[in-house]
């Protein structure tokens, strides 16, 4: 199957590639990572390539696109690049320089899709993470719906050409949706998504409201220390998991990815080994048969890795609500 040929229709006509390659680094030496497992990604089919102000490697991951627009592999258009607005930015005169600077880093004209990173406002200023003398987080308050017309703005004027949220709950998206004078939807909620937190009642809403819902964490997470413990479950391991990958002959972390094709979710693999990357594009390969899916579906325990509790204490904190 052409991997390049999977794509969904955003609601504002523009295509979003289903499968996508994430590129979030914690560390200083991962980020010259980054920049090497984004040419891998591209070299293999990767076409949708997710990065972020907040993850610090946008100078990185914009030299691999360059190289290998450089050297023929593909051309910029071929290229779905999404960027997000960090929290420090909310404010409306601050969406589009932060989008410009963006754009220097990733030496590119526009992004593809852009996307308000998460619905926490934080004091503006150089520090990703300000915080007070006793390490608490400094929060703002902004109103989303005057930082989404920025957002509007940055489309009009071609810099972005769609914009969308991500990690916004149902009552959030329905204050965007009903604002007075909207120009534009959101085109997405990109979320973490995954078989323990499958988000099936977001999934509706978004569906329901023409908005596509893309998967952060569909593999779980082991690498991030300040996310997990001795006692947090490995989802790769989850013997249900591994039963249905041995039955299909795929890695569990194929089904995974799977599971999310087959539910209408544009789904996003990270990984800094090749041979994990080149796997990953195996997705497009086979087919889960209904029942599996139903079994997978079986699996959620509303479950987060990335809980984003330093956050919690701000009143747009999202996870509160069910969904």
């Amino acid at each position: 199957m052409n991997s390049k040929a999977q794509k969904m229709e955003l609601n504002d006509g523009h295509s979003i590639p289903v499968l996508g390659f994430g590129t979030y680094a914690t560390e200083e030496h991962l980020k010259k990572k980054s920049m090497d497992s984004t040419k891998v990604a591209i070299d293999v089919g990767f076409r949708h390539i997710d990065c972020s102000h907040f993850y610090q490697n946008e100078e990185e991951v914009g030299q691999a696109i360059r190289s290998k627009i450089e050297d023929g592999t593909v051309k910029r258009e071929d290229i779905f690049y999404t960027s997000k607005l960090w929290s420090t930015s909310h404010r409306p005169e601050l969406v589009r320089p932060s989008l410009e600077s963006s754009l220097r880093k990733l030496n590119l004209d526009y992004v593809d899709l852009y996307l308000i990173h998460f619905p926490v406002s934080l004091k503006p200023g150089d520090d990703i993470l300000p915080q007070d003398e006793h390490g608490n987080l400094i929060f703002d308050t902004v109103d989303l719906c005057a930082t989404w017309e920025a957002m509007e703005k940055c489309k009009d004027a071609g810099l972005a050409k769609s914009i969308g949220v991500s990690n916004f709950n149902r009552r959030q998206l329905e204050m965007i949706l009903n604002k007075p004078g909207l120009k534009y939807k959101p085109v997405c909620n990109q979320v973490e998504c995954h078989l323990y937190l499958n988000q099936s009642k977001l999934l509706d809403y978004c569906k329901m409201n023409d908005i596509i819902l893309v998967a952060y964490g569909a593999l779980g997470t082991q690498r991030y220390k300040t996310c997990v413990n001795e006692d947090t479950p490995v989802l790769l391991d989850d013997p249900v998991l591994c039963a249905i990958a041995r039955k299909y002959k795929r890695t569990p972390a194929l089904i995974a990815l799977r599971y999310q094709l087959q539910r209408g979710i544009v789904v996003l693999a990270k990984s800094f080994n090749e041979e994990r990357i080149r796997e990953n594009m195996q997705a497009f390969d086979f087919q889960l048969a209904s029942d599996d899916m139903k079994i997978l579906d079986g699996l959620n325990r509303n479950f987060r890795y990335f809980p984003a509790d330093m956050f919690n204490a701000h009143p747009s904190f999202p996870f509160f609500d069910e969904y």
